[in-house]
């Protein structure tokens, strides 16, 4: 069986634009910033979940007994700290992740604004031959 279909004459790309050396470089950073957004929107989505159990654990943290110890995690270990240190500690977190959440936000969007801007000129050049959506 043969599953072929002719092109309609619309579809048909006889005039087919050159790649230039310029159109090949906007291509390639087209693909590096849609490459580096998609591991930007990854870890923007760990780290709100982060920032969520962050959350968690201060509400946690409002009711337990001020005289008992806690286990807190730090990097890859759970210490046991006091209340006071602990809830310290939990506030320097919470800063560090937002402020982590606002840098990572801004470099998505300079990331979308490059590519949208990106995308203008080469459907402008190349039209339906080329596919920059994903």
């Amino acid at each position: 069986m043969n599953n072929m279909r002719m092109l309609a004459e619309d579809e048909e790309n006889d005039d087919a634009a050159e790649v230039t050396w310029e159109d090949q470089h906007r291509i390639n950073t087209f693909s590096k910033l849609n490459t580096r957004l998609r591991g930007i929107e990854d870890r923007l989505e760990a780290l709100k979940q982060e920032k969520e159990a962050l959350d968690d654990l201060a509400t946690e943290l409002e009711l337990t007994d001020e005289d008992q110890l806690v286990l807190y995690k730090i990097g890859e270990s759970f210490l046991h700290l006091p209340l006071p240190r602990a809830l310290d500690r939990l506030a320097k977190d919470r800063t560090d992740i937002t402020t982590q959440l606002v840098h990572l936000s801004t470099t998505a969007d300079e990331c979308e604004k490059g590519m949208k801007e990106l995308k203008v000129v080469l459907y402008a050049k190349f039209g339906r031959a080329i596919n920059l959506d994903e």
